[in-house]
């Protein structure tokens, strides 16, 4: 194989596995979010609806503050099985391409290069660990009087998969701003 073609290969596999490097990173990343939603139900009802929906989901109260009327809850956020092995497989998959085309600029250690491929355990295990964690989310509520109608709103700062469970699950409305 030509020595361009080879050398611009490497080039690109190396970029590709940057990426893969940075993805892998990034899986454990916090997604933090603030978001202001709207209900029409009362602040008793809803408060009682939304410490029923954190009990259900293995969250406890951690704080409150009435003064404020904030809550805040904790729980633990146990890490996904199916993104420890998917992360697994693509580090695998990208360190077999860096293998082959390592041995393929380098025919003398081919066999070697393929050793590589046993790291890519080490890409679940960085996953499992940092992922499962202690989640905070803090809730401020707020009544609002338009007309003769009340409604509530609700100030949540929380994870971006825990906001868009807890809006599909209670129906709460994002607040247009």
């Amino acid at each position: 194989m030509d020595s361009t073609v080879s050398q611009s290969t490497f080039l690109l596999t190396l970029l590709l596995s940057v990426g893969l490097f940075f993805f892998i990173r990034a899986s454990t990343k916090d997604r933090i979010e603030v978001m202001r939603l709207v209900s029409e139900q009362g602040e008793e009802t809803l408060m009682s609806s939304l410490k029923e929906y954190f009990r259900s989901r293995a969250y406890r109260v951690l704080a409150v503050d009435s003064t404020k009327n904030q809550v805040t809850f904790e729980g633990f956020v146990r890490p996904s099985w199916f993104l420890t092995v998917f992360l697994t497989l693509l580090a695998a998959v990208g360190l077999g391409c860096l293998a082959l085309v390592l041995s393929m600029l380098f025919p003398d250690f081919g066999q070697f290069f393929l050793l590589l491929i046993l790291f890519a355990p080490l890409s679940g295990l960085l996953y499992w660990k940092k992922s499962g964690r202690l989640e905070k989310v803090s809730l401020k509520m707020e009544n609002i009087r338009s007309g003769q109608n009340f409604s509530s709103t609700i100030t949540v700062t929380a994870h971006r998969d825990e906001l868009a469970e807890l809006q599909r699950a209670l129906q709460l409305k994002t607040l247009d701003t």
